[in-house]
């Protein structure tokens, strides 16, 4: 019997770990989308998105299920809980990437993002893929000290949106208002997404250690 209920605690983290992946395959696609005007990935993200949504809301029927069932304490207690956390980031990373699609989706055949700030939305879907990764690992290997790296990687994510944010606000910008507000909300939805990434590494953080990561110290 607490055999199976450990294999059902461990297939909480093998569902947050594909979370991760389809998250990181959204967010690259949404990039795709809305750089190329790609409708076919633009398609692919939205309706993908119930994957997500599938795994997300599995784990919250496990979770009530093992806290009915085992009623665990201490450590089991504090997986389970994080790991209903985790899932709710997660997911709310699939919408996030949704809505990027929708915003190329929206303005096809034209790409919603003028050529002067593709290199810029390029790089924060880069650093987007790449903060899903780690927080992939993170969740996978049970990794304290790359957890507590996070908050430090999503740092670029928040110097690239301010960037963008200063050439929207610039003179020189000519775009008219329907472009103001597709980039600004587009560089909206990548920081989330990178926010999203830091919550999921925070709370591994916590189910490891049962400490916040800014009360945690690493040992020397």
């Amino acid at each position: 019997m607490r055999d199976t209920y450990h294999e059902e605690l461990d297939a909480l983290g093998g569902r947050l770990v594909e979370m991760t992946r389809l998250a990181r395959h959204a967010i690259a696609r949404a990039t795709t989308a809305l750089l190329d005007a790609d409708l076919t990935a633009a398609q692919e993200v939205i309706s993908g998105d119930e994957e997500l949504n599938r795994l997300d809301e599995e784990i919250e029927a496990s979770v009530f299920d093992l806290m009915a069932r085992q009623q665990p304490v201490a450590t089991d207690l504090r997986t389970i809980i994080t790991a209903l956390h985790m899932s709710g980031d997660l997911e709310r990373m699939g919408d996030h990437a949704v809505h990027i699609a929708k915003i190329a989706r929206r303005r096809h055949p034209d790409s919603a993002i003028p050529s002067e700030l593709r290199s810029i939305v390029l790089e924060m879907g880069h650093q987007a893929e790449l903060l899903v990764i780690k927080a992939g690992e993170v969740v996978e290997n049970r990794d304290v000290e790359s957890a507590l790296e996070l908050d430090s990687d999503d740092d670029r994510m928040d110097k690239l949106r301010r960037k963008l944010l200063r050439r929207i606000l610039s003179p020189e910008w000519k775009h008219g208002v329907e472009s103001t507000m597709d980039v600004t909300l587009a560089g909206r939805f990548y920081e989330r997404f990178g926010d999203h990434a830091v919550h999921v590494a925070d709370n591994l953080v916590y189910m490891v250690t049962g400490e916040k990561p800014k009360d945690f110290e690493p040992e020397a």
